[in-house]
């Protein structure tokens, strides 16, 4: 009987161990998962933005159906989130996001949104 008690407590401990694990596993995913989708809303923010300046008449501060001249608002440079950088093209925006926190050794987040006229695409670069 003291064999028995011995071998479910041992098979209690690895089990609970297991758990422990594989919890931990799935809160980085989901911490990083979390920390992608925010630097991509600034990200679109950010294109929203860049859009408006391309539809603005010139004689209103805009682009006047040009990018050349819109820049990040410097409050926006660095966030809370991460920290943004345009290259900025007359028919195009570049904006390259990287996350401020790493969750574990080299997971910084990296996304990347091309902005046009009227479209932009977002690429998850890390």
């Amino acid at each position: 009987m003291g064999q028995q008690q011995l071998l479910l407590i041992v098979l209690g401990i690895i089990i609970v161990g297991i758990a422990i694990f594989v919890g931990i596993n799935l809160f980085r995913a989901n911490a990083v998962e979390a920390k992608r989708n925010n630097i991509t809303n600034e990200l679109v923010n950010l294109a929203s933005l860049a859009q408006q300046y391309y539809m603005r008449p010139s004689s209103l501060g805009g682009g006047s159906r040009s990018f050349t001249g819109w820049s990040i608002p410097a409050e926006l440079v660095t966030t809370a989130n991460g920290h943004y950088i345009a290259e900025v093209f007359s028919d195009s925006v570049v904006i390259n996001g990287t996350g401020n926190e790493v969750v574990t050794s080299n997971d910084s987040v990296k996304v990347k949104i091309t902005v046009q006229s009227t479209t932009f695409g977002t690429q998850i670069i890390n």
